[in-house]
């Protein structure tokens, strides 16, 4: 599985380009999924959580695995609040697989 990694903030300002990363991993022959390591996401707006959800919804057309990995309380809340935890896969710690790559 490849693995993309968030940082900072994911607002309006940078949301898009995050949203072209996360879809170039996943158009990846190579590639069985996508895990977003979120350790270092430090807020998350609607046009993050956008971008995320349009990510999903390509790794489900394709039929790949896509998952959050390590989402810190503060943002989980967010996915919690907008019932988007529902939706996406999360995982504690990094799979062996992802990690490895």
């Amino acid at each position: 599985m490849a693995v993309v990694q968030a940082q900072g903030s994911l607002n309006a300002s940078n949301a898009k380009d995050f949203q072209v990363s996360m879809v170039q991993q996943l158009q990846s022959d190579l590639s069985s999924g996508l895990v977003v390591d979120m350790s270092g996401v430090e807020s998350l707006d609607s046009a993050g959580l956008i971008a995320l959800v349009a990510a999903l919804k390509q790794a489900r057309q394709q039929q790949k695995r896509f998952c959050l990995c390590t989402v810190p309380p503060s943002i989980r809340i967010i996915f919690e609040l907008t019932q988007l935890d529902r939706a996406f896969e999360m995982i504690d710690a990094m799979p062996q697989m992802a990690a490895a790559a």
